[in-house]
């Protein structure tokens, strides 16, 4: 097949150098599958470098606690998928012997596990002809054949499946895979690819009609919800502070977090502080919430904030898929010693979300009161 012998041959003289191509170890093709979900491959290849340092093995992932899984993760998003990463390597490691499944319909047993990283794994680990469809491969496909189906409608998958398929060399099914992720990653990219140096730019139908920023069709827009979250950074009379282990479902299950208020819409300093107030205000009872309901575990012991600071006048928006989180942070000051506070070298070792870890950086690294100091009221 013309196509695919074009494909691979580009793929061979334009392949990036990458760790996880110099392996057919379903350890290492699996870690760097998972990982490139949602992720371009230079914010992933760090992460890659230094998980494969602190667990070899599958073994040494398995052993491993969550919250160090959690910990190197810190960064990467979509923390589930660190969650199923280490469920994972337990399950290898302890119910199959330590050995990956060598088939497609093996690896699908897999939590975490879809039919494009099963694929992936497959063919490269184990050279079954099974081929990849990813966002990529949609894009790659559709402007080449002129395929007009949208791609988030329910027989898309299918269809494109097939068409890979068919264009699959049996007996090159790796390097195939790879030549069409890489082709859509690095030349078919999602705007403005440069079409006069393309390969394929004779045949493409997307290129030949004018249609190319129009294909692949995705209709289906996705829904994205405002949320406003005001952090609370507890300064004790013994200088340490206060963090929680947000368990219930929802975005960043499992990761740490300072005590929270989460309001429907942005309130005025004056009515945030009537609220932190009230926040803190003895005598309460202890909760189990977490922003998915609206606040979050609070400190043991009341107390009355002794100083309450806006550390950052601009809120920070912070983009999720499906979220878009607007955070403010505040400094509490208290003149008690609480029960379960902890120092900040303690608290800075724990996985926190990204944006709230590079608060904390950037809040603890330097003197806070010259640091803020714009900020105050």
């Amino acid at each position: 097949m013309e196509f695919s012998k074009s494909l691979i041959q580009w793929y061979l003289q334009n392949k990036r150098d990458l760790p996880w191509r110099k392996t057919i170890a379903p350890y290492r093709i699996w870690l760097s599958e998972i990982m490139l979900q949602q992720t371009r491959v230079a914010q992933g290849l760090p992460y890659f470098l230094k998980f494969t340092e602190a667990f070899p093995t599958v073994q040494d992932m398995a052993a491993a606690p969550e919250e160090q899984v959690l910990k190197l993760w810190q960064g990467l998003g979509y923390y589930s998928r660190a969650r199923n990463l280490h469920a994972t390597a337990k399950q290898v490691a302890f119910e199959m012997d330590g050995k990956f499944p060598d088939s497609y319909k093996g690896l699908l047993t897999l939590k975490g596990v879809g039919d494009y990283t099963a694929a992936a794994i497959a063919s490269i680990a184990y050279g079954e002809p099974v081929p990849v469809v990813d966002g990529n491969v949609y894009r790659v496909l559709a402007r080449y054949f002129g395929i007009e189906t949208d791609i988030s409608s329910s027989g898309a998958k299918k269809q494109f499946t097939e068409v890979a398929a068919s264009l699959l060399p049996k007996d090159d099914a790796a390097t195939f895979n790879q030549a069409m992720m890489e082709f859509g990653a690095l030349q078919c990219v999602p705007k403005n690819p440069d079409c006069g140096v393309c390969i394929f730019n004779k045949d493409c139908v997307a290129f030949n009609t004018g249609r190319v920023n129009q294909l692949p069709v995705k209709l289906k827009k996705t829904k994205v919800t405002d949320r406003f979250f005001n952090y609370l950074i507890v300064k004790d009379a013994a200088g340490n502070t206060a963090v929680n282990k947000r368990t219930a479902k929802g975005i960043w299950h499992n990761l740490y977090e300072f005590p929270l208020i989460e309001t429907e819409g942005e309130l005025s300093v004056e009515e945030m502080k009537q609220m932190i107030i009230a926040y803190f205000k003895p005598p309460r009872h202890s909760g189990t919430g977490s922003p998915e309901e609206g606040k979050a575990t609070q400190p043991d012991t009341g107390f009355v904030p002794a100083d309450i600071t806006l550390l950052n006048r601009e809120r920070i928006l912070h983009k999720l898929s499906h979220q878009h989180l607007s955070i403010r942070f505040w400094e509490i000051e208290a003149d008690v010693a609480l029960p379960d506070a902890i120092s900040r070298e303690e608290a800075m070792k724990y996985p926190f979300p990204i944006v709230i870890y590079n608060f904390m950086e950037r809040y603890w690294a330097l003197n806070a009161n010259d640091l803020f100091s714009a900020n105050r009221n």
